[in-house]
């Protein structure tokens, strides 16, 4: 089974989401906007989900996961949860 480890970013609107995109691709540091910003409970660790496997995650955010290139921000994802950047640290 597909296992993966990421980071993410979790805020409520487009725009907002939008915006941090903006300033991770200027250089910003992804833990220190996810600890200041993000409404979802890893924002304590920098945004950092662990390992978890295929299918643990809702279907947008997985996809991203394990389709998408690794060491790279992707989003806005919009899940039912809000708006999401995905930065996937390995997978295996």
């Amino acid at each position: 089974m597909a296992k993966a480890c990421a980071l993410h970013i979790l805020v409520k609107t487009d725009a907002e989401a939008q915006r941090l995109k903006k300033q991770l691709d200027e250089g910003a540091n992804f833990n220190q906007l996810a600890k200041k910003h993000s409404i979802c409970p890893s924002a304590k660790r920098g945004g950092d989900l662990g390992e978890f496997r295929r299918g643990e995650m809702v279907k947008a955010f997985d996809q991203v996961v394990f389709s998408k290139p690794v060491l790279t921000v992707h989003g806005p994802v919009k899940t039912k949860f809000g708006y999401h950047l995905i930065k996937t640290l390995y997978r295996s």
